[in-house]
């Protein structure tokens, strides 16, 4: 089968990392068959879309689509347009290992459906050291969206996207209907390296007591509302 891949990247005011980004996906991918990266925007003020608009790549096609602010939507969108056969959902700054396009057409022609990267954080913290270690297992409870996502686009359309009623923690709700519906799901390595600012912006211990607030509040019952409530109060 002859697989495209479609990389969606919702974007929010990254005017000063996209080009890097970009430069970066250019250059670890080698397969030919990234159909297009396609920046999901969702209101950017600052030189983001202009950026990826003037940037010249050698190996895809860059399309910038512009729409409503969250990132489920702003994912939803990009999917809606995109012409791959697999989605790859990728945040701004998240930097996928050498090759990655061609491992995840591998993992698909090997039956996996869908799946994501193992993760590796850009700072040497003893708590992220031991939270990105986790990321090597096939569960649920190890999966979040820095690790970004490959998923067949026939199953993302089956399955209804991403719920538009999370603000936040919009793919955890996502991974653990994957995980429920039984998708065969390939957890791939080497790792993908994700950026540590928000926790050097908000205190490494102070964020991660937070996000396992909402992890736990997701697991009990409670509404995206109140999930984001909660974001709003406690994480900036």
């Amino acid at each position: 089968m002859n697989n495209k891949i479609s990389v969606i990247i919702p974007t929010l005011n990254e005017a000063s990392g996209i080009r890097k980004l970009l430069r970066h996906l250019d250059a670890q991918s080698g397969s030919g068959q990234i159909e297009e990266v396609i920046l999901a925007d969702g209101g950017s003020r600052d030189m983001t879309c202009d950026m990826a608009v003037n940037y010249r790549a050698d190996n895809f096609k860059i399309l910038v689509i512009k729409g409503d602010r969250g990132r489920a939507r702003q994912q939803n969108h990009g999917a809606s347009i995109a012409k791959g056969t697999i989605l790859y959902f990728l945040h701004a700054d998240s930097f996928p290992p050498e090759g990655f396009d061609n491992r995840i057409l591998q993992a698909v022609e090997q039956g996996y459906h869908s799946g994501c990267f193992r993760l590796k954080f850009d700072e040497a913290h003893p708590l992220l050291t031991f939270s990105q270690w986790f990321t090597r297992f096939n569960l649920q409870l190890c999966r979040g969206g820095d690790q970004s996502l490959f998923i067949r686009k026939e199953l993302f359309d089956a399955m209804g996207g991403f719920n538009e009623n999370f603000v936040i923690y919009e793919d955890g709700e996502f991974h653990d209907r994957i995980y429920k519906n039984g998708t065969p799901f390939k957890v791939l390595k080497p790792a993908i390296t994700t950026s540590a600012r928000r926790y050097r912006e908000n205190g490494f211990w102070n964020l991660q007591y937070h996000f396992t607030r909402v992890h736990l509040m997701y697991r009990m019952g409670y509404g995206p509302e109140k999930i984001h409530e909660y974001y709003l109060r406690n994480i900036c």
